[in-house]
């Protein structure tokens, strides 16, 4: 069950610009723990982390906790730490007094300001200029800050939510980043996972972009074929849910034509997708059989490749006999591998 402040959110992205929380969320259990989380930290203002890899949906996530803040109905102010480059960046997150510089002939309001009472979501804080964050862990200390030319201090009130694609702990031991700074953002960190990692949950998402895409291009696309979908879970997703979700985009403009998954990235070897038909009665043991069978072949054609055919050094890897691995061979009707080219020929 929902808690009150996640029930709340629930109906906000019903009629937002966010997926429904089953989307969101899926059935994974590392989301679970995500969503738990969030339901500890509803109702509070503390400084939230999001980590995770480019395409994850980290600002999806910001968005829900700005929902689930005690000052959800105020501004949601983003700021894309990258795009924006070092010499403006301190004008951008602190405003300017008129005449501060050649060309600021009026005053300007800073994100920080503009984000009072409300959430700052601070994107890719990882490449934050080092000089700008000392006056960033200055304003979080305090709640305080000055315009550029000013001569007063401003006050300000908002929840910080930052996120990164960085290994913080790394850009921490080279310099590049501030441990005091990271223990003022790290209140609570989320971690994302990668779309390979929640690959159960890729034919919900898909179906959620098919529609969400019929309805905004007006357009009465169906939903993937059973093939279609084992090829969208068996991809390897480099680019993660924005990656799928341009390939679905793709799909609903091509009017369903499933020649839009051409572009998809090589498949992950290592995903079995079997295929079942509806009418078949065979069995739940039959069905694991098959699946070891195919990875076992997957497997022992890597480590052949690996060691350019060479049964015995295989067989050693695998730390199984030598006779095992042929008996395997043959049950799996390999090829006689000779060369290194002949075995790459059997992965492909």
């Amino acid at each position: 069950m929902l808690s009150p402040t996640m029930a709340l959110a629930a109906r906000l992205t019903s009629g937002g610009d966010l997926p429904p929380l089953d989307v969101i969320f899926g059935t994974t259990p590392i989301m679970n723990e995500i969503r738990l989380k969030l339901e500890s930290a509803a109702d509070t203002n503390i400084p939230i982390l999001i980590r995770g890899p480019s395409g994850s949906g980290k600002e999806i996530f910001a968005k829900l906790v700005h929902l689930n803040s005690p000052w959800r109905s105020g501004p949601f102010v983003k700021v894309n730490c990258p795009a924006i480059p070092g010499n403006l960046m301190e004008s951008e997150l602190f405003g300017y007094e008129r005449g501060a510089f050649t060309g600021a002939i009026n005053s300007k309001v800073g994100r920080f300001q503009a984000a009072h009472r409300g959430t700052l979501f601070l994107d890719e804080i990882g490449d934050l200029h080092p000089d700008l964050q000392a006056k960033l862990l200055q304003v979080l200390q305090n709640g305080k800050f000055c315009r550029l030319g000013g001569e007063t201090d401003q006050s300000v009130e908002v929840r910080i939510v930052s996120a990164t694609h960085h290994c913080i702990e790394e850009d921490m031991g080279s310099g590049v980043f501030r441990r005091d700074l990271y223990y003022r953002l790290d209140g609570l960190s989320i971690h994302l996972p990668t779309l390979a990692e929640r690959r159960c949950d890729i034919p919900t998402l898909a179906a959620y972009f098919v529609n969400h895409y019929n309805e905004l291009y007006g357009r009465h696309t169906p939903h993937f074929s059973d093939a279609g979908m084992r090829s969208l879970v068996s991809c390897k997703w480099r680019g993660n849910v924005r990656e799928l979700e341009n390939v679905v985009r793709r799909y609903v403009v091509f009017g369903g034509n499933e020649s839009a998954l051409d572009t998809l990235s090589e498949p992950d070897e290592f995903v079995y997708t079997p295929e079942i038909p509806l009418d078949s009665d065979m069995s739940l043991k039959q069905i694991t059989r098959q699946a070891v069978r195919e990875l076992e072949h997957k497997i022992i054609s890597r480590v052949l490749w690996a060691h350019h055919g060479n049964r015995t050094s295989a067989a050693r890897a695998l730390k199984i006999s030598y006779r095992a691995l042929m008996y395997k061979i043959r049950e799996g009707g390999f090829p006689r591998l000779r060369t290194p080219r002949t075995v790459k020929s059997v992965i492909q």
